[in-house]
């Protein structure tokens, strides 16, 4: 009998992984003993736990919890040095998310306790909420909404100087071309917009049909459109920063639904209230949430949601999903998929 604890939330929720697990195991399974723990994100903001980050700062909780505990699925449970401590039975971790940066891999592998995530589990959310962040900026929709709203009709917008861009023969780049960016690619391409690339981890050959494989200085004085899509690294990081945003064409639109580690948010205001860039839209932020008194919040040019573009059900499903054929993998003695510390097997 295997003792599973399940610390869902209230987006992937226990309900939802123990339906999956047990159709992924055989119902009724007879070695699946299920103990359940519900977190409070959304409702409560995460943060740093200990050692771990983007963590439900439950420990404790999960303390009480883990005695005779051989798997641990979780979105944001903290698993830190300290549960790993008091879970000598713990063999294998699975993190309902793209990146388990809540879990402390590298004292999981000493251990030899596996950790599995669940990657490309948003991807199509995060590719169609990029889209969406695309077409808001470019069409200023949250603003002309307000002004409908607020009971005006504003034909004047209809005035050269006030329209927006088309998508249809505009060149939009993406920084970045993972599971997300490359179906943000095939979606342009159906609104017919030319694409561009720049990624130095993607050879040519495995582009979308019509996409285009570039350096990042050419892609941002080509595009009308920069989105992007790269992770967090320390290569990356403020890799759009003044210079970058001054070398983005006149009029042109910044779009960020990645990290927002990525950007220099002080020189894109700067870029914003100076006129060179017509408009931004992101999902991230330097800090969440954004101080109230951060300057791009009152700007009329930025579009913005709070770190939403994975939230969807079917992204909660396919977490679930993919969660239970890792811990149904593992119980079957092969190797589970979601495997990032591969070290950890003996």
């Amino acid at each position: 009998m295997s003792l599973i604890l399940l610390a869902g939330d209230d987006f992937v929720r226990n309900e939802l992984l123990a339906d999956e697990l047990r159709a992924a195991v055989g119902s009724p399974p007879a070695q699946l003993e299920l103990r359940t723990l519900e977190l409070p994100w959304p409702h409560v903001p995460f943060g740093r736990v200990a050692e771990v980050d983007e963590a439900s700062d439950v420990e404790d909780d999960l303390l009480a919890l883990v005695d005779g505990v051989e798997v641990i699925v979780t979105q944001m449970g903290p698993v830190t040095r300290r549960l790993l401590d008091a879970t000598p039975s713990l063999r294998l971790v699975v993190c309902t998310r793209g990146g388990p940066v809540n879990v402390n891999v590298e004292e999981c592998t000493k251990r030899g306790v596996l950790v599995c995530n669940t990657p490309g589990r948003n991807a199509v959310a995060a590719a169609e909420h990029a889209v969406t962040l695309i077409l808001s900026t470019v069409r200023a929709i949250p603003r002309i909404h307000g002004t409908v709203a607020a009971g005006q009709w504003r034909s004047d917008l209809y005035a050269y100087d006030e329209c927006g861009l088309e998508l249809g023969g505009s060149t939009v780049g993406l920084v970045g071309y993972g599971a997300i960016g490359r179906r943000v690619a095939r979606i342009l391409r159906a609104f017919d917009a030319h694409v561009l690339v720049a990624d130095p981890f993607v050879d040519a050959g495995s582009l979308e049909p019509d996409v285009s494989l570039v350096g990042l200085p050419e892609l941002l004085e080509r595009s009308d459109v920069v989105s992007l899509h790269a992770r967090l690294t320390p290569e990356t990081t403020g890799m759009i920063d003044a210079a970058a945003l001054a070398a983005m064409r006149p009029g042109s639109y910044l779009v960020n639904s990645a990290r927002g580690g990525l950007v220099d948010y002080d020189a894109l205001a700067a870029a914003l209230d100076g006129g060179h860039l017509a408009g931004a839209g992101f999902d991230v932020f330097p800090t969440e949430p954004p101080a109230p008194d951060w300057p791009l919040l009152r700007s009329d040019r930025v579009v913005m949601t709070p770190h939403l573009a994975g939230a969807t059900r079917q992204t909660a499903h396919r977490a679930a999903s993919q969660a239970a054929a890792s811990v149904a993998a593992y119980l079957a003695g092969t190797r589970p998929p979601g495997l990032v510390n591969p070290d950890a097997l003996r």
